[in-house]
């Protein structure tokens, strides 16, 4: 794949994530004015997240970073990649199947694990209603995320970055008929969780089979290739299963101040905009593209890749790091701020907000790291480091919580992060020159991070400007909208001027 390619991978799994962000605001938007940030609000959030919590095992976590690789390099060499991909659907079909019965079962336990501080009042029961109705979307989107895997592997980018667009708009849908039909809205987001996963399945499976992967359901069998994915993605998925507990660790924490789950998803919902299109961009057109480039010996040209992603990463996310952290007031306000959703839930919600956003560059960054290991079938190493950001997190987010409150749950995950990173940095060096940052990437990342700050300054002083109007209903959205052009055109020319980036690069990659 050359670097055109590479970059048109870019932006087309970017600009469908943008578009499904896009279309999760709304549907946000939605949920907090229907629900704002209360018992029923909280239940659903936390049935939501019970299946979405084991994505890191079977979806795009440990799975597919085995998965990909393995299949990648069989594609390249030609030895029968398709037989491979439909023995490991069958069996990912068998365990999720046996999971999901079992998760049902005992999903007062899960609920316990997630939040204890439901227990004794009503949102407890709730939740295990709604979490049980929600949970077999696990099964539909793990196997919806391994034929993205091989799509992806293919360089078909536009149908798996088009799926989570289905979720949203499903969710849209019932919240309309729901509202208008008058049916119990925590019930009737719980059933379309499953039924969203159904549409993702389905539309990649029919993408899959035009691509000339038909992979058909099959009989499970147990083959010396699916052991060996077995024993790759074996340490994937305990590092997931750490990133998980740092996961679960923050909502035992928000579960003892009520609201606070519902203000950490808002603001969460805020920074996996940036995040979901930039990052999970660059690490699902970064993967396939490095274990190519080690299968086919090209070492010079997945050094490239990885340094013109980290690029492409950071010019786009740096600027969104600093203005989440300046103006998450006028964002959560305006985005967020209507029906149930109240003054007091901006105010918490902002603040969870700008503390993610401090974390937002080690998220990106992440992405563009991990897949130098998991390309080389090395899932040990992020294993061992995601260990050192779970003490990190633990730490600081139980440690913290009796003086910051619920905030300590979004501190302890951005300085986590920002550990993550380091640890992956530090092990990427015994990859040699394979890893090395080239003198572009080194010449451009300082001159990023000044016209970023010089923008913060740009928009900070424009939201002081338009502080009235930010407030002012019917005019808000106009007001936010200048805000965000402000820091976009400062940004632009700040950035040209200092070198951070060519705007006539930028073009050709959208315009190729």
């Amino acid at each position: 794949m050359n670097p055109i390619r590479l970059m048109r991978g870019f932006f087309t799994v970017g600009g469908w994530t943008l578009m499904s962000r896009v279309l999760g605001f709304v549907r946000d938007v939605m949920i907090a004015a229907t629900l704002g940030a209360g018992p029923v609000a909280e239940a659903f959030v936390l049935a939501f997240s019970l299946p979405n919590l084991f994505r890191r095992f079977f979806a795009e976590g440990a799975f597919n970073m085995a998965f990909v690789p393995m299949f990648s390099k069989k594609l390249e060499r030609g030895e029968d990649p398709l037989g491979f991909a439909r023995d490991a659907f069958a069996m990912l079909a068998l365990v999720l199947l046996v999971f999901c019965i079992l998760a049902t079962i005992f999903m007062p336990w899960l609920v316990w694990a997630m939040a204890s501080g439901f227990v004794g009042d009503a949102r407890f029961d709730l939740t295990v209603l709604l979490g049980r109705i929600a949970f077999p979307y696990i099964f539909f989107i793990s196997l919806a995320a391994l034929l993205s895997g091989v799509l992806n592997a293919g360089g078909h980018f536009r149908a798996a970055a088009a799926a989570p667009v289905l979720l949203n708009i499903i969710f849209i849908a019932a919240l309309i008929l729901g509202q208008s039909a008058g049916w119990d809205m925590g019930l009737t987001l719980a059933w379309a969780v499953p039924i969203a996963g159904i549409a993702q399945l389905a539309l990649v499976w029919v993408a899959a089979q035009r691509a000339g992967f038909p992979v058909v359901p099959k009989m499970p069998r147990w083959t010396p290739e699916l052991r060996r994915l077995a024993i790759i993605a074996g340490p994937a998925a305990l590092a997931g299963g750490v990133v998980q507990i740092n996961l679960v660790i923050g909502r035992q924490v928000a579960s003892y101040f009520e609201g606070a789950n519902a203000w950490l998803y808002y603001a969460d919902r805020l920074y996996q905009l940036p995040l979901g299109v930039v990052g999970i961009a660059v690490g699902i057109v970064l993967l396939p593209e490095l274990s190519r480039r080690l299968g086919a010996g090209d070492t010079d040209g997945g050094r490239d890749a990885m340094n013109r992603a980290a690029e492409f990463a950071l010019t786009l996310t740096l600027p969104c790091a600093v203005a989440l952290a300046i103006i998450p007031n006028a964002l959560v306000a305006v985005l967020f701020e209507r029906g149930s959703f109240t003054a007091a839930d901006t105010a918490a919600t902002a603040l969870a907000t700008a503390i993610y956003g401090l974390g937002l560059p080690a998220f990106v960054l992440q992405k563009v790291l991990q897949p130098l290991f998991f390309a080389r079938e090395d899932t040990k190493s992020p294993f061992r480091y995601a260990l050192v950001a779970l003490v990190i997190n633990a730490v600081l987010a139980m440690g913290l919580a009796p003086v910051v409150g619920y905030t300590s749950a979004a501190i302890g995950a951005t300085v986590a992060g920002w550990g993550m990173l380091m640890c992956l940095w530090w092990g990427s060096r015994k990859f040699g020159e394979a890893a090395r940052f080239d003198d572009q990437l080194l010449r451009r990342i300082p001159r990023i991070v000044l016209a970023s700050l010089l923008m913060g300054v740009v928009i900070w002083g424009v939201g002081l400007a338009l502080g009235t109007a930010l407030g002012t209903a019917g005019v808000r959205y106009l007001a936010l909208t200048g805000l965000i052009l402000a820091g976009m055109g400062s940004y632009a020319v700040i950035g040209q001027l200092v070198g951070a980036f060519s705007l006539a690069e930028l073009r050709g990659g959208v315009r190729k």
